[in-house]
């Protein structure tokens, strides 16, 4: 068992800050902020995603639509797929769950996962 200490609490750095918090083989837990009037500027992922809006409101953008979003919502972005959070009205913080865990790397490298 793990307590996790902090997470989903917003953290105020600029232009936007993502703070790994757990990784297992199997998912990974972080928190992203981004302070008002800032940029979301992610790029897709290889893995599935859940966020948990913790604080704050913005509105998600991926290819097929839009939607508002607010303290307690819980968004899937499935793997790959181009997402990004705009018109940040409120300082938003997001618990964020990856599946497999997060690498960072650019969605065009290898994925641990991947390997035979």
């Amino acid at each position: 068992m793990h307590k996790i200490s902090g997470a989903g609490e917003f953290k105020h750095e600029l232009p936007s800050h993502y703070v790994d918090q757990l990784t297992t083989k199997s998912l990974s837990v972080g928190t992203y902020s981004i302070p008002v009037g800032e940029t979301d500027d992610q790029q897709p992922h290889r893995e599935d995603e859940i966020y948990v809006v913790t604080t704050g409101r913005a509105t998600l953008v991926t290819p097929s639509r839009t939607e508002l979003i607010g303290p307690g919502d819980v968004l899937f972005v499935p793997a790959e797929e181009p997402h990004r959070f705009v018109d940040v009205t409120e300082d938003l913080a997001l618990l964020v769950f990856f599946a497999p865990p997060y690498t960072g790397r650019h969605p065009d490298l290898p994925h641990p996962a991947d390997a035979s």
